[in-house]
C-alpha cells in the first residue's frame, strides 16, 4: 500500500482474507474456537462499541452469545496478530435500525454509525477497514436475500462469500461499485463543486459511478463535463478508497481541464466553481475567509486536495 492510500479512512486493513480456504470447515472451526478470535457485530448495519477508555469494536465468542442466533456469519480473515475475524449480523430492536446512533445505557455499548465512527476517529485505523469490510458484506446480505435470476430465496455457502439459488443453481457475489472521484486542474487552481445535502459551505471534488464498458478515465471525463461542462483531456490516478455505503470503491484522479467556463447542472450540483490553491489550503485548515470548507481527512477527497496544496499541478505526473 502507497503511503497516499494508507492514510485514506477504511484502507488499512491487514486481514489474511483466505479466499482459498472458505470452503474449508475444519480450518474455519479451528480459527472460531480460538481464544484469540474475535467478532464484530452489527445490529442492522450499525456496529456495535463496547464502552471503556476508547470504543471497542471487538467481541469475544462468549459476549456474543448475549445476541442469540446472528441472522448472517460472514468470515472477514485472519488477523496479523492472531485469530480469526468474523462479522455478525444480530437484530437487537427493529425499531432502532433506522437510527445511525442511538445509546443503550444499561448494555455496556453504543450503536455508533460508521460514517461517524470514521469522521470522529473513534477507533483505531486497523479496525476501521475491518469494519468497512464488515458492513459491506452484511449489507450485501440484507439486500441479496433472493435470487436475482429466478426469485428463489438463496442461501449463504463460502464463509459468507457467495450465496446459492438452489432453484436454479445461480451463484451470487458480492458486488462493489466503481466510483470516480476526481480533482479538475487548471493551473493555480482546481475545479470543486457541492452538492445540497452537503454540510453548509463545504465544497469537494467531483464524483460519479462509472457505467458499464467505460473505463475509469472516461468516467471522469463524462462526470465532469455532464456535471460542470468542463472537458478534461488528461487523467492520472491518485488512489483508491473502500466506501461501504453501502459498497463501492472510489478511484481518486486527478484531472487537467482543456476548457474552463463552467455551466453547472443543477440537478447533480448546487454550485461548482474554480478555487486557487491559497483557497484550498484555508479550507482545510479552517481559515477561509468565507467560512469555505473541504471534505475531513477520512474522505480521499481530503486527500486529492492536500495533494494538490502541497504539489500543484505536478500531481498529473502521477
Amino acid at each position: 500500500m502507497t503511503a497516499s492510500s494508507a492514510s485514506i479512512g477504511f484502507n488499512f486493513n491487514p486481514l489474511e482474507r483466505h479466499s482459498d480456504k472458505r470452503d474449508d470447515h475444519a480450518f474455519l472451526e479451528l480459527l472460531r474456537s480460538d481464544p484469540a478470535a474475535r467478532f464484530i457485530v452489527f445490529d442492522g448495519d450499525v456496529p456495535l462499541l463496547k464502552r471503556g477508555s476508547e470504543y471497542e469494536p471487538w467481541f469475544l465468542a462468549s459476549e456474543t452469545a448475549a445476541f442469540g442466533q446472528p441472522l448472517h456469519t460472514v468470515f472477514l480473515g485472519e488477523d496479523t496478530d492472531g485469530g480469526g475475524r468474523f462479522a455478525l449480523a444480530i437484530t437487537l430492536n427493529p425499531a432502532l435500525n433506522s437510527a445511525p446512533e442511538d445509546p443503550l445505557p444499561d448494555a455496556g455499548y453504543d450503536r455508533i454509525d460508521l460514517r461517524s465512527l470514521a469522521l470522529r476517529d473513534l477507533v483505531a485505523a486497523r479496525s476501521l477497514g475491518m469494519l468497512a469490510e464488515a458492513k459491506s458484506m452484511l449489507d450485501w446480505h440484507r439486500r441479496h436475500s433472493f435470487c436475482a435470476n429466478c426469485g428463489s430465496a438463496s442461501r449463504v455457502t463460502t464463509a459468507g462469500w457467495q450465496r446459492v439459488c438452489d432453484v436454479c443453481g445461480t451463484r451470487h457475489f458480492p458486488r462493489v461499485d466503481p466510483v470516480v472521484i476526481m480533482l479538475v486542474i487548471d493551473g493555480e487552481r482546481c475545479l470543486l463543486g457541492r452538492q445540497r445535502q452537503f454540510v453548509p459551505g463545504m465544497y469537494s471534488a467531483l464524483a460519479g459511478f462509472v457505467e458499464p464498458g467505460e473505463t475509469a478515465e472516461d468516467a471522469v471525463r463524462r462526470e465532469v463535463m455532464e456535471e460542470a461542462h468542463v472537458k478534461c483531456a488528461q487523467v492520472a490516478y491518485f488512489a483508491s478508497q473502500p466506501w461501504p455505503f453501502p459498497s463501492s470503491l472510489m478511484i481518486g484522479c486527478f484531472a487537467q481541464a482543456s476548457d474552463t467556463d463552467i455551466v453547472v447542472d443543477t440537478n447533480e450540483l448546487e454550485d461548482a466553481r474554480w478555487f486557487s490553491r491559497q483557497e484550498v489550503a484555508a479550507m482545510l485548515a479552517g481559515t477561509h475567509a468565507d467560512g469555505l470548507s473541504a471534505p475531513k481527512p477520512f474522505a480521499i477527497a481530503h486527500h486529492l486536495l492536500r495533494a494538490y496544496v502541497e504539489k500543484g499541478s505536478s500531481v498529473l505526473l502521477g
